[in-house]
């Protein structure tokens, strides 16, 4: 039996704690699925697939103590068919270690009621630590429209406002090719969402085959930020926050526009062949 959609009670809802333990195999599976390694004899994308002197990428921390998709419990009264994955953003408190064994506690923090007509926005936010220290390591925040239940009520005022891009032409801009198979390489880091696999299953979420996981494209579009920006250096990066607003799909070549004003840079990201903007609004913190 489907319970009513409460706000109040999925913000009071317990999320049992998660325990993930992952190694030096896990960090290089994730930089290999976004993308580096393409180039074997590049040493700056060795960094981050060669258990020498490897580092971590920062968009990492968001696999960290996934909690799952709990959205489909009937419990939970939401409409999940119909539920989109609108912004993800994290703040780091210490680089992504490149192993480790963290702990990770989810909780809904908001619900926002953008009437029955649009739905509501539910954000999401995991406090990740070091288990064995306590150490703080970072704070994922996801944002998830609930297209299926507005008109419900929530918190009082509104979300935060998408970060401004500058009013100029873009300071650095890189293409980089996101390779057919990548949905397929991209899923072993733990999301197994049929949607990017299952070309029925795509078909009846109204796409012509299957999709790209968003999180994915942040991944290459964090690659192209490293690789053009920052010098390869990974551990600069404190902070993301980024809208998705169309879907990719695997093959396709994504375009990141970059522009640089001091510890912050701004980004979107589009596919050039479809002109279409798929990440927008995108903001990095540097240390």
């Amino acid at each position: 039996m489907t319970t009513a959609f409460d706000p109040q009670a999925l913000m009071a809802r317990e999320f049992a704690p998660i325990v993930h333990r992952y190694d030096t195999r896990d960090t290089m599976l994730y930089a290999l699925s976004v993308g580096m390694g393409t180039d074997p004899l590049n040493a700056d994308q060795l960094r981050f697939v060669y258990e020498r002197d490897l580092q971590a990428l920062p968009t990492m921390v968001s696999l960290l103590a996934y909690p799952g998709f709990w959205a489909d419990d009937p419990t939970t009264g939401i409409d999940w068919r119909r539920l989109v994955h609108a912004e993800q953003a994290y703040v780091l408190h210490t680089p992504v270690p490149v192993a480790a064994r963290v702990v990770g506690r989810n909780r809904v923090s908001a619900i926002y009621d953008k009437g029955a007509a649009k739905g509501a926005l539910m954000v999401q936010s995991r406090e990740i630590v070091d288990a064995d220290t306590g150490g703080a390591i970072g704070t994922v925040t996801q944002t998830t429209m609930l297209r299926g239940n507005g008109g419900c009520g929530g918190c009082e005022g509104a979300p935060a406002a998408p970060h401004a891009l500058p009013d100029r032409a873009p300071d650095a801009t890189c293409d980089l090719p996101i390779a057919l198979g990548a949905a397929l390489l991209y899923r072993l880091n733990g999301d197994f969402n049929p949607l990017h696999v299952d070309i029925d299953i795509a078909r009846q979420a109204g796409f012509e085959k299957p999709i790209l996981h968003g999180m994915c494209t942040l991944g290459v579009a964090t690659h192209a930020i490293v690789a053009t920006m920052l010098g390869f250096d990974a551990n600069a990066v404190r902070g993301m926050r980024v809208r998705f607003s169309a879907p990719v799909y695997p093959g396709e070549t994504l375009r990141t526009e970059m522009w640089r004003d001091g510890r912050v840079m701004s980004f979107r990201c589009s596919i050039p062949a479809r002109e279409v903007v798929v990440l927008t609004a995108g903001r990095v913190d540097l240390a």
